[in-house]
């Protein structure tokens, strides 16, 4: 047994050695302790910061480790967050799908419609993962981007929102429980200068042979009580005014090719306040004429031209628009159909006896006329 177990040790000592070692140069941790390894998350294979310097300084290059023909390039080399290279690239396709599936429950109209979401999202990062239909998971993957592109901006935005009001109430409750805590501090060394106070005061009245009666301890003992209280309302009074000023203070592929999300939530805009109108729409220009800036006739000329009218600022467009509007009013009332919605309404229509008369002479007038 004491074999099997110094092999184990043997063995994954072994595996520990060869983490610290460059695929490439073969330079070992043990002989440079401050050598970095960094990653490339194209391809995920670990080489030291010499190697990637001395291949990729020049420019884009082809990954030295044997069995890999990928083009790497320096900018995206970076430090190993994982011990584990396998977790290191699930977290990274996680993240890059979950940038793009970035959707929430109060999107949907549905929990059956979200929960649908998720598997679709968690079916692509699995075949992400594991090396299934690649190339057409990445073509839907990258349709499905181009598509949503507003609403993923939208909701990224959204989701940084929501991240810095977390970090800004985890902030102001650490400053808050800072100043709870110095309050405290405060109010114990307080507590204790008073204590010592009276005290001294007790033992300069026993020097003194002044003993107190109890009615001056109880007023001593009041004094103090009112002493703690004021401070402690005062302690309040700051820590609702910190409170108080911190809550006041601080944006086509077909069907078969992309993710179709069923179940969302339909996006309405908010409608456009519009101008305001005293008049609430009512249109003031005529509908039966059109008003024209000049009118030739005979007398008119004289007003146009004469000095003792022109000079008091009269203006003839205004007496066109009087005139045209008393000669054209009344056109759009019709009698007929007044008497009929009179007649239909039950109304019923009373004259007067000169009106009668009016009525009953209008065929004569039309003839004199």
């Amino acid at each position: 047994m004491s074999t099997g177990i110094q092999r184990n040790g043997a063995g994954s000592r072994q595996h520990g050695e060869n983490d610290d070692i460059c695929p490439v140069c073969r330079s070992s941790r043990y002989l440079n302790p401050n050598m970095r390894f960094l990653v490339n998350p194209e391809c995920y294979h670990k080489m030291c910061e010499s190697c990637v310097d001395r291949i990729f300084s020049i420019g884009p290059a082809p990954c030295p480790v044997a069995g890999c023909a990928r083009t790497l390039r320096k900018q995206r080399f970076r430090k190993q967050t994982f011990e584990d290279l396998r977790i290191e690239r699930e977290v990274d396709i996680r993240r890059r799908v979950a940038q793009v599936f970035n959707k929430q429950e109060e999107d949907f109209e549905t929990l059956r419609a979200y929960n649908n979401y998720l598997e679709e999202m968690e079916v692509t990062t699995f075949n992400l993962l594991e090396g299934i239909d690649v190339a057409a998971t990445e073509r839907k993957l990258a349709a499905y981007a181009a598509q949503n592109a507003s609403s993923i901006s939208q909701n990224n935005a959204r989701a940084n929102r929501d991240r810095n009001a977390q970090k800004a109430t985890a902030a102001a409750n650490k400053e808050q429980a800072l100043l709870n805590r110095s309050a405290a501090t405060r109010s114990s060394i307080s507590s204790l200068a008073e204590r010592e106070e009276s005290h001294r005061e007790t033992l300069d009245a026993l020097t003194r042979a002044q003993l107190s009666s109890p009615e001056d301890d109880a007023a001593a003992q009041k004094v103090v009580l009112k002493k703690s209280t004021a401070r402690r309302t005062a302690t309040e009074r700051a820590r609702d005014k910190h409170s108080q000023q911190h809550q006041q203070g601080p944006n086509a592929p077909s069907e078969a090719e992309t993710f179709k999300i069923e179940g969302l939530k339909a996006v309405v805009d908010a409608p456009v306040e519009k101008a305001y109108d005293p008049f609430s729409g009512m249109s003031f220009s005529p509908s039966y004429y059109t008003l024209q800036s000049h009118y030739e006739h005979p007398w008119l000329e004289k007003a146009r031209t004469e000095p003792s009218i022109v000079a008091g600022g009269y203006d003839l467009r205004e007496y066109y628009q009087r005139t045209m509007l008393e000669a054209f009013a009344g056109l759009g009332c019709f009698i007929a159909e007044l008497g009929d919605k009179e007649h239909s309404s039950g109304g019923r229509m009373i004259a007067t006896e000169g009106a009668a008369m009016a009525a009953g002479g209008e065929g004569e007038g039309d003839d004199v006329l």
